[in-house]
Order: C-alpha cells, then structure tokens, then sequence
C-alpha cells in the first residue's frame, strides 16, 4: 500500500483490504470508543443501552452460550460480551466487504476514505495513548504498593497484581512509561505521523506484552492499539525497509490531505487545535484533582497501617491461634478511608466498610457482603507500634491487642536507590 493516495488506481487485493479494514477499524472505534474522544461516552449512551440488549442476544441465539450474557464492560475489557462484540464486528466487516466489493466493483481507489481512516485512527490511538500516559506521569494507574499488598504473600497474588505492584513501586518508571505513551500526541500531525507511530508500536507492543503475559483484562484494546498503529505505519514499511536494512537513500512524504476550500480548511485546522487543547488542559486538570483524592497524594485514614494480631480474647477468654479457624484475626488491614481489610489464621479475607471516628476513639465496621457482621471498637494506642481494640463483634465482647506496620517498615519501601553496591541485593 505504499504511497497509496497518489496511486491512480489500486489493485484489487487492495481495494478489498481497505474496504474490510474500513469496516472493521470503524466499528471497533464507535463500539469500543474506551473514552478515547471527548464527549462521546454521552453520543453512544443511547446505542450503548441497545448494544446491551442485543449483543446478550447474539450470544445466547447464534452463538448458543451455555450462559447468559449479564457483565458488561467495565474494570475489565476482556468480558464475554466485549468479545461477543469482536464476532459481530467480523461478521458485518466480512459482509460487508463483499456487498461493497460487489457494488463498487469499478471504482480505481479509495484516497480520499483512506485520508479520513487514518485520521480516525491517529486520534484514536493518539488521545488514547496520551489520556494512558497522563495516568502514568500523574501516577494514578500504578500507586506504591499499599500495606494490604505489603503484607501479602508474592504467591497469593494474581498475576496482574504483581505485575501492579512491580509497576507501581517506581516513580521513575512511571514517568518513563508516561512519556512514551504521551508521545503518541505526534500521530495527530501529519508530519509526525511515521516517527509517532515508531515510538508508538514499541509502546503499545510492551503493554499488550504485559498485558497477555500478566493476564491483564485490556487485551483486546491492547491489541487494537498495535493493529491500528501498524495500519498507519504501513504505507512507509518498504521505504523504512530501505532505510534501516539496506543503506539506501530515501525520504518519508508527508501524507497529503485531500483538497478543500478554503475556508473549511481553516475550520478543520481550528477544530484540531481546540480539540487538542481542550483534551490535554482537561485530562491534566482531571487528573491532578484525581491524584488528591485517591492517588499517592490521597490522604490516608487516621489508623493506617498493617495490624498483625498479638492476642485475641474473646468474652474474657483468650482464643488460641488455630491456622484452620475462620474467627480469629491475623491481620487488620487500615488502606483506604473507607474500607477495611480482615484477613483470618485461615488465610480467608473478608471486606468491611469502616468508619474512624478520631473523637470517640472508636472503629466501626460493617462486614460488606453481609450487613448483620457488624462491630463496634474502642481504640487505644499502646505506643506507636501498638494499638488495642475493645468492643463487641457481632454478640461477642473482643479485647484484640495488634502490633502495627506502616509503609516504612517493609524492605521493599525502605531499601532506597544506592548507585554502589558490592554486591547484589536480591532478597
């Protein structure tokens, strides 16, 4: 496909690439826009409610799931219904390509399509790329590890939780991921379109990389990203062939766009450049408010920290520490302002909604999936390392004296960077 608008006439393995590309690009970008262009959750609400009502019915009629169709897309973008959405996809694409092959049979090339197909695609890879990146700089995708990760074992963790906490340790790290993402800005001009894409393929390649080998949720969108950015890179492959394999001159056209009047040229121009602005200025904005609210910034509860259990006594008599007992307490994790983590000798964990009241002294806590575990707690602090809590769980008076870590406490927080070392420290 190289140089394909000044081409007079394309072949017609080409015209049928574009057309099905066409197809299928588009409508992975309406279907699974994911926030890439602004404003536009609001444009697809009301189809969005359809699609939830039809796609459940193509999994449950043609494709004849064992199951009901009832998650939709949300944490994760790898749901039953996001792929029942790639199946739709291919099938309009493939029917649509031969419709339209038959129809247009004789048309020479699709110049002026293609211009606007990439357009779409450099800024849907560009604004997506650079709203990933921001989180990234900002540090809200990957926070420090918090106590209820520091306390857990590496083998209890989800593949995806380590590759969090792996990510998330590093400031450093973060930014240099942010920037490499935030690069993919240099799609949404032409001349940059080629180098853009370059930096842009190694950046979405590592992520989708990550994403397949730790089982991380946004495969489909990950892969879409490296596909699309192929896609734009493709009318340059054999001139960077050239360049980077043979030694021998050559140069990369800038793409040229179709020819407009020109007042909707200056219209065009000025609808980018607001486009542009308008997302870098409010995504910073956003998310810089974000960082303050639930990011490393977020101000932490007044008992935060990891509560190891030294004694447990209930109804005045102390419970021994039996590792198949589902009562008593191993852990007490204190993370987020309002939610609490208990994790029993049995390694079971169980989440509770908390609330510190810093005047009475007192921690309430009401299990989450059942509203009746309910407890009510005086809190006094020993010392700095250690607190007691006195009160009722559920109709049992409990007396739970913990022994507290914080952030500091752990190896992996307070090693620090040292740009000498004797030998390694692989603990």
């Amino acid at each position: 496909m190289e140089n394909t608008l000044n081409q007079q006439s394309w072949t017609t393995i080409q015209k049928i690439a574009f057309r099905f590309a066409f197809l299928a690009i588009g409508l992975f970008i309406l279907i699974e826009n994911n926030g890439a262009y602004p404003f536009y959750d609001v444009v697809m609400a009301y189809p969005g409610e359809l699609l939830h009502i039809f796609i459940p019915w193509v999994g449950k009629n043609i494709l004849h799931l064992s199951y009901d169709i009832t998650v939709f897309t949300n944490g994760s973008g790898d749901t039953t219904y996001d792929y029942v959405i790639l199946f739709v996809i291919l099938c309009l694409s493939v029917t649509g390509t031969i419709i339209w092959s038959v129809l247009d049979r004789n048309r020479k090339n699709y110049s002026t399509l293609y211009y606007w197909l990439t357009v779409a695609v450099r800024f849907y890879v560009g604004l997506m790329l650079f709203n990933y990146g921001m989180y990234k700089v900002i540090k809200l995708q990957f926070p420090f590890p918090g106590v209820g990760r520091l306390m857990q074992p590496y083998g209890n963790s989800s593949p995806m939780g380590l590759a969090w906490t792996f990510l998330g340790f590093s400031k450093g790290y973060n930014l240099f991921m942010g920037v490499a993402e935030v690069a993919a800005l240099m799609l949404l001009f032409r001349r940059t379109v080629t180098i853009g894409a370059i930096i842009t393929l190694m950046t979405t390649a590592n992520v989708m990389a990550v994403n397949y080998f730790y089982d991380v949720p946004v495969k489909i969108v990950s892969t879409s990203l490296v596909v699309m950015t192929v896609f734009l890179l493709l009318p340059d492959l054999k001139r960077l062939f050239k360049f980077f394999f043979t030694g021998e001159a050559t140069s990369l056209p800038v793409m040229p766009a179709p020819a407009v009047r020109k007042e909707l040229r200056i219209a065009g121009y000025s609808f980018k450049y607001l486009l542009i602005v308008y997302v870098l200025v409010m995504t910073t904005v956003e998310l810089l408010a974000s960082a303050k609210e639930y990011g490393d910034a977020a101000p932490k509860p007044a008992l935060y920290g990891a509560y190891t259990v030294k004694s447990f006594v209930v109804n005045r008599d102390t419970v021994p520490p039996l590792t198949t007992d589902s009562t008593y307490w191993k852990h007490l994790i204190i993370q987020w302002g309002e939610y609490a983590q208990i994790r029993f000798l049995n390694d079971s964990t169980r989440g509770y909604s908390m609330t510190i009241d810093t005047v009475a002294r007192t921690l309430y806590l009401k299990q989450r999936l059942d509203t009746t575990n309910k407890s009510l707690l005086a809190y006094s602090m020993v010392d700095e390392k250690n607190m007691l809590l006195k009160g009722t769980i559920k109709t049992d008076s409990v007396a739970i004296l913990l022994n507290r870590k914080t952030d500091k406490d752990f190896r992996l927080m307070n090693r620090g960077f040292r740009w000498i070392n004797e030998y390694p420290y692989n603990r």
